[in-house]
């Protein structure tokens, strides 16, 4: 018989000092020491006691103490801090930590989601689970999308403490040195690699140990796979073989090339930014925090933000901010706050009766994201992660009992631990195509395990020319903005899509993989002419989950921008946004380590801290950019 995964496990786990207890089959329960490593039977009836004693996993926090919200006035009175920061995901996070080092400050941070105290979400390999349970989830959907032969395609962001970090990969890239120098060509003065490199090694401590690249006393860990699959070398070696450099650390002196993949997972553990920062701070005197408190609009006096309003169990409160409002929503939330409070594009604003604050209509337009496609081959040995379903119940159970006694083996990767980086023609002057390989084979955004023994690469074009929009659908706050991502809307995004398909296949015909290589499973044999591939791509490729730069931030003659240099939002007294909406352009990686890098960047500026001074490491460079490779 199949077990589901939430007939094995529970979703919450009752923490004791040093146990955990989990139900198991629905009736029967084990109880998990971390103290002893033993795994105990135990009587569901012996829980009875224990929980009603356990921190709700609603409501509100204060200084580290708990209490409830009263439900019996419409509009709750109103409180005062220093700042008020709008999302607990990879920014607010840090801004809550870094800004409540002072301790003259005061700070509140609203989450619209839960705590992130599942198990699901700090087992590194059950990110899957997280990707479908909307309990953490936003699950935005875009329109139709024209590009895509008129698919609606998903948006999974967090919706939790530590926002989309406690639901992605835990990839860490941080970009290419010269997407941070475009940002400054961009507009934006003072961010460029030798500007922004400090500030990854202020937020990072690497397992590897500090250099000019990596840092070492900051409070994100960052690690290496551990799981020493023989795929992976072998899609490392093929890259070699196909004639493309190794390179030891991504995101040091030289990007591209293939090599293993940094992550954010410590001790076998998924290292949030809730992880890294929040519960280091929770406990100081100056940080309030809010969850499943859902940020309808902001407050004003006149272009002045004053403060939020927000909705909680059904009762609405306002709360002042004496210094600054900051967002700190993301890509979707943020823009879409600054709309339903009255910042935006006028016209948009008008028709839905909403009072015009400030025009700017760039608030939503200049949406990027990362499309990717899964390259996928059968595998000849029984040596990957197809096992890893509920059809094989005991190896599932065998990997959960491991990870939860010991924080080792399967459950503590996501076992995206190489890839690589390259440029896709001559000319390119760095590289603008990201390859992840996973010694698995997945559908359906990772819901799905194949039916074989196989792996895949997922690939995709690093800084596509297409760009869309978010707008509003109604002035009711929980209604879903629109999203147009308008992939594959540019003749240049096809052909680069097509050959990052021809590229994946040629890595897959190395030898290094002449020991595994069966049958292509996607595109197929079938699938070979340019046409054939164009249809294969647009009706098999999916967001990478990096949307982006809805906010952008630019100088003050460029119409489209929405936030200046010091990330405060034009036209507006005492309103920031800072997240991944306000990066001028979608940078050549994942989002999560920028984004880190952003709000640590962001709190001297908000603190009016004298910049770290800049870097001079150096960046590798191709001797010609007449090739490819």
């Amino acid at each position: 018989m199949e077990l589901e995964p939430t007939s094995l496990v529970s979703e919450q786990s009752f923490k004791f000092p040093y146990f955990r207890i989990f139900t198991l089959t629905g009736e029967n329960c084990v109880l998990l020491s971390f103290k002893h490593n033993k795994a105990l039977p135990i009587n569901p009836g012996m829980l009875t006691a224990h929980c009603h004693h356990q921190p709700p996993f609603s409501g509100s926090q204060s200084n580290g103490r708990y209490f409830s919200t009263s439900s019996k006035d419409s509009v709750t009175a109103t409180k005062e801090y220093s700042y008020v920061v709008v999302g607990a995901g990879s920014a607010g996070c840090v801004l809550s930590n870094r800004l409540t080092e002072d301790t003259d400050n005061t700070v509140l941070l609203l989450e619209a989601g839960p705590k992130d105290y599942t198990w699901k979400i700090h087992m590194p390999a059950a990110l899957k689970y997280n990707l479908r349970d909307d309990k953490y989830n936003w699950y935005y959907m875009t329109e139709p999308e024209r590009g895509m032969d008129n698919r609606v395609m998903y948006w999974p962001r967090g919706r939790v403490w530590g926002g989309s970090s406690s639901l992605n990969a835990m990839v860490y890239i941080r970009g290419h040195a010269l997407d941070y120098d475009r940002w400054e060509k961009e507009g934006a003065l003072n961010w460029s690699y030798a500007d922004c490199l400090p500030y990854f090694r202020k937020s990072q401590t690497h397992e590897l140990g500090p250099d000019e690249y990596r840092g070492g006393k900051g409070p994100l860990h960052v690690s290496r796979g551990k799981t020493n699959n023989e795929l992976h070398q072998a899609f490392i070696d093929a890259g070699v073989q196909a004639g493309y450099p190794f390179t030891d650390d991504m995101n040091g002196y030289q990007q591209e090339g293939f090599g293993w993949m940094d992550m954010t997972v410590h001790k076998g553990k998924r290292w949030s930014t809730a992880s890294a920062y929040l519960r280091k701070s929770l406990k100081r005197p100056n940080l309030d925090t809010e969850v499943n408190a859902f940020a309808r609009r902001i407050l004003f006096e006149g272009n002045k933000a004053v403060g939020i309003e927000y909705e909680q169990k059904g009762v609405i409160h306002q709360v002042r901010a004496n210094k600054e409002v900051i967002l700190s929503g993301g890509a979707i939330n943020s823009p879409q706050l600054l709309m339903l409070s009255g910042i935006g594009n006028a016209d948009d604003l008008k028709k839905l009766d909403i009072p015009i604050v400030n025009h700017l209509p760039g608030v939503g337009s200049n949406l990027q994201d990362h499309l990717e496609v899964y390259i996928q081959q059968k595998c000849l040995k029984p040596i990957t992660l197809y096992k890893a379903q509920w059809k094989f119940p005991h190896v599932m159970i065998k990997t959960g009992l491991q990870w939860f006694l010991t924080f080792t083996g399967d459950g503590a990767t996501s076992h995206l631990e190489s890839g690589g980086f390259i440029r896709s023609r001559p000319g390119v002057e760095h590289p603008d195509i990201q390859f992840h390989f996973l010694p698995s084979t997945v559908n359906d955004h990772g819901r799905k395990v194949g039916p074989y023994h196989a792996y895949q690469v997922h690939v995709g074009p690093m800084r596509p020319t297409s760009k869309g929009y978010m707008k509003l659908k109604s002035k009711d706050p929980k209604v879903h903005p629109i999203i147009v991502a308008n992939y594959l809307t540019t003749e240049q995004d096809v052909v680069d899509m097509r050959d990052n398909v021809k590229l994946s296949r040629e890595i897959f015909a190395q030898k290094a993989f002449d020991p595994y290589r069966g049958e292509e499973l996607a595109p197929g044999p079938n699938v070979q002419s340019d046409k054939q591939i164009d249809a294969f791509i647009r009706q098999m490729s999916d967001s990478a989950y990096h949307p982006c730069c809805t906010c952008k931030m630019g100088d003050p003659s460029d119409n489209m921008a929405v936030v200046g240099p010091d990330t405060k939002v034009y036209g507006i007294e005492n309103l920031r946004v800072v997240d991944a909406s306000i990066m001028p352009s979608v940078v050549s990686g994942n989002l999560n380590g920028p984004t880190c890098m952003l709000a640590e960047k962001a709190a001297d500026i908000i603190r009016n801290w004298p910049a770290l001074p800049k870097s001079t490491a150096p960046v590798w460079q191709p001797k010609s950019l007449d090739t490819q490779r």
